[in-house]
Parts: structure tokens; sequence; C-alpha cells
């Protein structure tokens, strides 16, 4: 009887983990992007950090923008403005990509140049531990 009852609640514990995922990675905003972006910049805003520790400071356990490139880009350009230290994880075709703040970029964390078409899962960290707010602008114009 024990044996029965288990394999009853694995499943169902199983389950009702799957619907939690999906319907926390289904709020995530998408956005398609493609040749003709417009307006551009696009600017999206949000809240960094999060609660999980990763070596792009803490971010959240789902991404805070999904962008759907629909066709390969020459020259894409992501930057963002926050307070503190913020990061920028790029979770996509190419790989995972940690983009922090440096003195070309103003401060800023930016990317820019080749981007394949392809699903890019955008994490917006924080290195101090806090929570700020941010902007992300998405260009294709050359600065």
């Amino acid at each position: 009887m024990k044996a029965f009852s288990l394999l009853t609640i694995v499943p169902t514990a199983l389950a009702i983990s799957l619907i939690f995922t999906e319907a926390n990675l289904a709020q995530t905003p998408q956005i398609e992007i493609n040749r003709n972006l417009q307006p551009d910049p696009l600017v999206l805003k949000g809240k960094s950090g999060g609660s999980v520790k990763s070596k792009c400071g803490n971010i959240t356990t789902a991404p805070n923008q999904i962008i759907q490139v629909t066709e390969s880009l020459p020259y894409l350009r992501l930057t963002l403005e926050s307070q503190g230290q913020p990061t920028l994880l790029i979770d996509g075709p190419g790989g995972k990509f940690c983009v922090q703040a440096d003195n070309y970029s103003g401060s800023k964390p930016e990317l820019s140049g080749y981007w394949q078409a392809g699903k890019y899962s955008l994490y917006v960290g924080e290195l101090s531990g806090q929570e700020y707010n941010y902007i992300l602008s998405i260009s294709q114009q050359k600065k």
C-alpha cells in the first residue's frame, strides 16, 4: 500500500512543479526583434538583482526579459542603466555571457555586435546584493 501511495505522490508533485515552472516562464515578457526594430531604441524597465547568487551577480530565478531575434542581425546593441553595480547575463544560442560595466561603456553594461537568430534570456543582475530600478535599451543604431 505504501508503494502505491508513493507512486501516486511523486508524479503528482512533479506535475505541480512543472506547472509552476511553466507559469513562471509564461510571465516573463518576450519581445520579437527583427531588422525593422521600432521604436529604436526600444526601452524596457524593471528591477535588477534577485535571490540567486551567480557569477554575474544576484539574479532572479526567471529571466527579466526574453528576446526572440527572428533573423540574424548584423548589429544590435543592449545598454543597461541602473544604480549600484548592474550586470547583464545573456543566455542565448551562442552560450551564456556576463556583461559588466567598464570604462569604455561609461559604467553601463553594454554588448553590441552581430546577433544570430534565436531566443535570448536576459537576467539583470546586481553585484551589491541590492535591488534597483533599471532601464535596458535595445538599438540597431551604432553610437
